[in-house]
């Protein structure tokens, strides 16, 4: 038995009808984080449906409680042989966003999947059931083309709270740190870089929330009668803003941007392009940082965004100077980025520019950025095996352009990240009408098995050149 028999016996599992019954049947779960009383259904994802294909591949598993109070469950499953060369760790989330019901397309329901030629529709199809479906599915396969011999272990982590944010997967890593130890991490979610391109990414974007308040007095105040001698507070946070970042979108402040762009980072962007598929809107050319590429921008720079703004009554507006306004502003960083003292360098920005008035407040848990080396050895193994098992040059992300929690595997428990998604940009995750397309993952089982084969032939060599070089 081979490779070759690897990648076609994952084939036939999406041939034959397997994989689409197996997605079904998880994607009815209603596994809604983001809703106060899912919690009985996040748990019974667990016990359910992944528990039991891991007891049939050699798991042995535990279902845990979430540290973080109100937090969903955790399921740590291991797979050991005696002589095993090296450990490799994955993830996954089994909770959804909300299902959105009644907003979907006709005919479509987001607890069902529903295959309308490519395109597989259903909440979680593409975040982040399919993702792990296809994974732990491509495992099975390799496994029987074995004989049941992998020559290394293998550990799963599955939380079911990714959607709010992650709450206590940190600390729950560092209370199991020792069991989820591993030479390299491996996983997938997020989308490719476009539908027909086989992709590998190495980390994210981290992400920063702040918000900026303007309280110049309680109530508003005639317009007529003193419009002219009382500062608006709608134009002052507009202002404020404009100080942060200009009309173009680009950062005015160098304590918010990153310290370069790496070489090695600019090489790997220079082969992707940004948007173009159907349903992706139009890029604006003149936007953002200038001299770089519109790739360069999103994957390898930082952004200001305001995500909401308010001033005065929006709904039913009247002719009075509003003494409030407010705005919910975000950071999207990369490695190298002062993110530690963002809040310094803005409230130093304003400061300087006469904005006394502008109160400025971290808001939410912010989300590190990571990035593995383009030049590590197990990049140049995980492009080689996607080009082995698709005949096609895989596109390099050197990392995602969101937010993932990569840093727990990455900087808590010390691990190379490889990420290896099987969705695609235009794919509606967190929107009516989220689906997975077909082909992606057909190809997805493929590129899997050729992982995890390729892991057992030849990821101690991997690992030994990388502590050769420590």
């Amino acid at each position: 038995m081979s490779r070759d028999d690897a990648l076609a016996r994952a084939a036939a599992y999406f041939d034959d009808g397997r994989f689409l019954e197996t997605l079904s049947r998880r994607v009815a779960v209603r596994s809604e984080s983001q809703n106060p009383a899912g919690g009985p259904q996040l748990h019974a994802y667990l016990t359910e449906h992944i528990a039991p294909q891991l007891a049939q591949l050699g798991f042995t598993h535990r279902i845990l409680d979430n540290p973080h109070a109100g937090g969903g469950p955790f399921l740590l499953a291991t797979r050991t042989e005696a002589d095993a060369a090296f450990s490799v760790l994955t993830y996954g989330h089994g909770d959804v966003v909300r299902g959105q019901e009644g907003l979907w397309r006709e005919g479509l329901d987001p607890w069902r999947v529903t295959v309308q030629g490519d395109r597989w529709y259903g909440r979680g199809t593409a975040d982040n059931k399919g993702q792990h479906t296809i994974n732990l599915a491509a495992l099975a396969q390799v496994l029987a083309v074995r004989g049941g011999k992998l020559g290394y272990n293998v550990k799963i982590v599955l939380e079911t709270g990714e959607e709010t944010g992650s709450p206590g997967l940190r600390e729950f890593c560092a209370l199991h740190q020792e069991a989820l130890a591993a030479d390299v991490f491996i996983a997938s979610d997020g989308p490719r870089v476009a539908a027909s391109s086989p992709t590998l990414f190495l980390g994210s974007r981290g992400f920063f929330n702040f918000s900026l308040r303007a309280h110049l007095r309680d109530g508003g105040h005639h317009s007529g009668n003193w419009g002219g001698l009382l500062r608006n507070a709608g134009i002052r946070l507009a202002h404020a803003i404009a100080s942060l970042v200009d009309a173009k979108g680009r950062v005015l402040v160098k304590g918010l941007l990153p310290d370069s762009l790496p070489a090695n980072v600019r090489e790997a962007l220079q082969t992707i392009s940004v948007g173009g598929d159907p349903g992706d809107p139009a890029i604006d050319s003149d936007w953002g940082e200038p001299g770089l590429t519109p790739t360069e921008r999103v994957y390898g720079w930082n952004t200001v965004e305001v995500l909401a703004y308010k001033t005065g009554n929006p709904d039913a507006p009247v002719g009075a100077i509003p003494g409030h306004a407010f705005a919910l502003c975000q950071i999207r960083f990369v490695v190298g980025s002062d993110s530690g003292n963002f809040m310094v360098h803005i409230r130093e920005h304003l400061r300087a520019h006469g904005f006394d008035d502008i109160d400025v407040q971290p808001e939410g848990e912010p989300m590190a950025a990571t990035r593995l080396d383009p030049d590590d050895a197990w990049v140049r193994w995980g492009l080689d095996s996607i080009r082995r098992s698709t005949g096609k040059a895989p596109s390099l992300l050197p990392n995602f352009g969101g937010s993932l929690p990569n840093d727990v595997f990455a900087e808590l428990l010390g691990m190379p990240t490889l990420w290896f998604p099987h969705s695609y940009p235009a794919c509606s995750q967190h929107a009516p009408n989220e689906h997975l397309l077909g082909s992606v993952a057909r190809e997805g089982l493929q590129i899997m098995a050729g992982v995890f084969w390729d892991l057992a032939e030849g990821g101690h060599d991997v690992v030994r050149h990388r502590a050769g070089l420590r």
